[in-house]
């Protein structure tokens, strides 16, 4: 039987899955050691306070030329949507009473 010729794509493909599975097991070694877990928790959690004063001075600036911020944004969303779904809750009432028979009309009472 004879073997089918290898593309480029298996070539490469079968390459990445050599270099995937040596890296990983380096990687697991690295993540399991506390010499790299402590500085790396220790950036991480720099990072997000530096993310944390720079999202406020965004949103003071952005405030303070009189544009809404992010914050804004999200709460005018929030009410529209809240509107959206009482229009829709109004059209489903407004739909399910034009689908009713008509009241047959009183007697006049004159």
């Amino acid at each position: 039987m004879l073997q089918k010729p290898m593309t480029p794509w298996d070539l490469s493909k079968r390459a990445f899955n050599v270099w995937e599975k040596a890296t990983a097991k380096v990687l697991d070694r690295w993540l399991e050691n506390p010499a790299v877990l402590e500085p790396a928790g220790a950036w991480l959690g720099s990072m997000m306070k530096l993310k944390q004063q720079t999202d406020k001075m965004t949103s003071a600036w952005w405030g303070a030329i009189g544009l809404p911020t992010k914050r804004d944004q999200e709460r005018q969303l929030h009410l529209i949507n809240q509107l959206h779904s009482r229009v829709m809750d109004l059209e489903e009432q407004i739909a399910e009473a034009a689908a009713l028979p008509a009241a047959p009309a009183a007697a006049d009472p004159r």
